[in-house]
């Protein structure tokens, strides 16, 4: 416990307990770190020459000059956006009415209405107010079971995380320095997964308690004629356009990830225009939306920075490596440890604060295991969901309690929540023991192994030894020439003349 000196676990502790008494967390990170700094110092545990790359950690590339981080600010105002151009409406009406003949059709809808919301605004809040609002009182309406309507929304809004363009995932891309179409590629088999995941337990309750999930009245949902589907897909088609703009000209290598953030935000003014939804106030409401979300983000990076430098700077780093790297499982054993842990500390934490504070420390023990970072870092994706799902501190039961009619018990919302969340576990499972599901749609180049590669080279001028195959302490055999690189062609001296004969002298005569 204390192989590196009693400072790393006493930092590490007080700063859970902090951020526990609840102190705002960058300035949580940030006390911490100075204070135990300062204490370093006067014990001679600490360099004060670790300090002084703090002005370029935060001014630099690291934080305040981060290109990628820019991308940020931008799926946060298109999401802030859509939330309230009136995007979803024309989705769930249309799939609602379509798959409301069956059991459980309204579910399907949310959640394919979800997906596809997570795929365009990149944020939990917008989903799950936007499908809580328009879904919930139809479903409450027509029979659904409360548990099983508020679980839904709320699980459907959380899938926004894992889709690509998540902003946990370009978080983690940062922080794990791996390209965020990298990390867009691997979510994508997880995301599908999570989809059927849910429609599957939609389907084994339809069958189980079809009573707790009616189809909907003929009178409400109609025939199902051509103007119904393609109202249905009218209602999909701009968001699939978005969708393109966002994320195709990544996986095309037209635009970087914060270009594509900022054609989102195009993309998304001109579909709130089209509805006829473009109005300051919408535009106002945005922008602190926006404003509030980055400030908070540059803050807890200062912080965790500062906190970062000083934890390192004592071995901290070395601490936290000698305790993973000794339990017991090697690559299985740990990531059963960090999930369970993370697991737990989403409780209480944000998953902006967990990616900032916490994967720093996992990195290296990941990668001296031999894990590849980009599974890693979409394993602990798919992990941070269930920050939103957890009873009583979820987000995204907040946001439905937030929107939901008085006359729902709040305890329905948080019951409602628990066979969701273990769905997402079931999906932390799945991945831990099927890497493919993420690693099989990267593009790793040709694979070589390094023990097959030989580099042969001419041999040297001479009788000497070949290039590559150097003398180390043999002796030369006598009479033998010292090995040499041989005199480049054209360069030879030239030949000493033969002596003259005997009686023959030469006065110089050519």
């Amino acid at each position: 416990m204390f192989e590196y000196g009693p400072l790393p676990p006493l930092m590490f502790a007080s700063m859970v307990a902090f951020m526990l008494y609840g102190f705002p967390v960058a300035f949580s990170l940030g006390a911490v770190g100075l204070l135990f700094g300062a204490i370093g110092i006067v014990t001679g545990h600490f360099d004060p020459a670790f300090l002084q790359a703090m002005p370029h950690r935060i001014g630099g590339a690291n934080i305040l000059a981060n290109d990628l981080l820019l991308a940020i600010p931008f799926f946060t105002f298109m999401g802030a956006i859509l939330e309230r151009c009136g995007l979803a409406e024309d989705m769930l009406e249309g799939m609602g009415k379509l798959f409301g003949r069956i059991p459980g059709g309204l579910a399907y809808a949310v959640i394919l209405v979800g997906a596809i919301l997570g795929a365009v605004t990149g944020t939990v809040a917008a989903s799950v107010i936007t499908m809580g609002v328009i879904a919930l009182p139809i479903m409450l309406r027509y029979g659904y079971n409360e548990r099983l309507a508020t679980g839904v929304i709320a699980a459907s809004g959380t899938i926004t995380q894992v889709i690509p363009p998540s902003l946990v995932l370009v978080v983690l891309a940062d922080q794990l320095g791996r390209p965020v179409g990298d990390m867009y590629l691997g979510a994508f088999g997880p995301s599908i997964a999570q989809v059927l995941i849910f429609m599957g337990f939609i389907l084994v309750m339809s069958l189980l308690r079809p009573r707790s999930m009616p189809p909907l009245p003929p009178e409400v949902r109609g025939e199902a004629s051509l103007r119904l589907i393609l109202k249905v897909i009218w209602g999909i088609v701009p968001s699939l356009v978005l969708i393109f703009l966002v994320l195709g000209t990544i996986f095309m290598g037209l635009a970087t990830p914060t270009e594509s953030g900022a054609l989102g935000v195009v993309g998304a003014m001109v579909l709130a225009a089209l509805n006829r939804r473009l109005t300051w106030p919408l535009i106002s409401e945005a922008m602190t939306t926006t404003a509030t979300l980055t400030a908070m983000v540059v803050f807890i990076l200062i912080g965790s920075s500062i906190f970062t430098l000083v934890f390192q700077g004592m071995d901290g780093g070395e601490w936290i490596k000698f305790l993973l790297s000794h339990l017991p499982g090697g690559q299985l054993g740990f990531l059963i440890f960090v999930n369970i842990f993370i697991f737990f500390l989403a409780f209480f934490l944000d998953f902006f604060e967990i990616a900032f504070i916490v994967i720093p420390l996992l990195v290296p023990v990941a990668e001296d295991l031999g894990i590849d970072l980009i599974w890693f870092g979409v394993l602990i994706c798919i992990n941070l969901q269930t920050s939103f799902m957890h009873p009583p501190f979820g987000f995204a039961l907040f946001y439905l309690r937030s929107i939901a009619p008085r006359s729902l018990p709040t305890k329905q919302i948080y019951l409602g929540a628990i066979p969701w969340l273990g769905l997402q576990l079931l999906l932390v499972a799945i991945v831990i023991f099927w890497p493919g599901l993420v690693t099989g749609m990267l593009d790793r180049g040709p694979q070589v192994d390094p023990s097959t590669v030989r580099i042969e080279l001419p041999g040297q001028g001479g009788t000497g030894n070949a290039l590559g195959q150097p003398n180390f302490g043999t002796p030369a055999q006598p009479g033998a020439p010292a090995p040499g690189l041989g005199t480049p062609p054209g360069l030879q001296p030239p030949a000493p003349a033969a002596p003259p004969a005997v009686g023959q002298p030469s006065f110089g005569s050519p």
